[in-house]
């Protein structure tokens, strides 16, 4: 049987991760009815904010704040961008001086991920 802290630490998480997806979903719904359909745009401004909102809430939140972290980091910014964690976790291994590091986290990142995602899509594709 789950704990109650257990349960309220999920609750933030699952709050928090509706609240983020539906702003991003808003994000999308925005740009397309400005008219910015032809490049990424939604993505770009949901990963940028993200990025910056994860730097600011990293920088504000002291040890005791873990409702907040799960809430806003884990959920709201999960939720919204999971690049605003890729992005908290390259600028700690930066700040630490771990360079070589920070640089080989970021460069194999995004290229597995993209990779990733085109296999799975050349996958589905060729199931179908």
């Amino acid at each position: 049987r789950p704990r109650p802290e257990r349960m309220q630490n999920l609750l933030l998480v699952a709050v928090g991760g509706a609240i983020g997806a539906l702003s991003r979903y808003g994000v999308g719904v925005l740009c397309v009815r400005l008219g910015f359909a032809g490049f990424p745009w939604s993505t770009l401004i949901v990963n940028v904010t993200g990025g910056f909102a994860m730097g600011l809430l990293a920088g504000w939140l002291s040890e005791d704040g873990a409702a907040l972290r799960l809430l806003l980091g884990v959920g709201v910014l999960g939720g919204f961008t999971t690049f605003s964690a890729f992005s908290l976790d390259a600028v700690r291994l930066l700040e630490g001086q771990r360079f070589a590091e920070a640089f080989a986290y970021m460069a194999v990142s995004v290229i597995l991920s993209i990779g990733a995602c085109w296999l799975g899509l050349m996958l589905a594709r060729s199931a179908s």
